[in-house]
């Protein structure tokens, strides 16, 4: 399983030219140093400990795409442990974020494929609690969105502090390339 994944991942990153982009040695030397210092703050992150637990491999677009997915699944744990001190589920979650407009509804619908009758129920639910407007966040729901959105943001500097500031906003600054190539190759279709 995990030599197709990886052989998928790196089929896909070169079909985008990942390998090809100028950067891709700084972008793996930041994403790598950012990766290998929050595996030092594993506690309580399922999912980035067992990615973590893998061992790194050696081609540098796969390098890069491991040292994302780590980045990705040691916020994405902290986001769970926030949401789901927040009293918020996994659906409620998705259309809250449906609600700001940052990303396009049917993607969302279409990527985890929770039945539309939920979908239709938890929506209300939520317009019930005064989270959302219509179809949009409220003021209580943006609100609860930020605290939820900083708190997430919190428990992952642990692997960016390892960048400091300097470095954080150079790896903002040269990455961009990276995620645009992948859209334009279509391997993510946001809608």
């Amino acid at each position: 399983m995990l030599d197709a994944r990886y052989t998928a991942a790196g089929e896909a990153l070169r079909r985008a030219g990942i390998h090809e982009l100028p950067a891709l040695d700084e972008v793996l030397t930041l994403a790598h140093r950012a990766a290998q210092a929050a595996c030092d703050h594993g506690q309580g992150r399922p999912l980035f400990a067992a990615h973590a637990a893998l061992p790194w491999p050696e081609e540098p677009v796969l390098r890069l795409w491991h040292a994302q997915t780590l980045l990705r699944e040691f916020r994405g744990d902290g986001h769970v442990a926030v949401l789901l001190s927040e009293g918020v589920g996994g659906l409620e979650a998705l259309i809250l974020h449906a609600a700001t407009g940052d990303v396009p509804v049917g993607f969302l619908k279409v990527s985890r494929a929770w039945p539309e009758e939920e979908w239709a129920d938890t929506l209300e639910r939520l317009r019930e609690r005064g989270l959302l407007d219509g179809d949009s966040l409220s003021p209580e729901g943006a609100l609860l969105r930020r605290h939820i959105e900083d708190r997430t943001d919190r428990l992952a500097l642990p692997g960016y502090a390892a960048l400091g500031d300097t470095g954080c906003e150079r790896l903002a600054e040269i990455a961009g390339p990276f995620g645009r190539a992948v859209l334009q190759a279509g391997l993510i279709e946001l809608g």
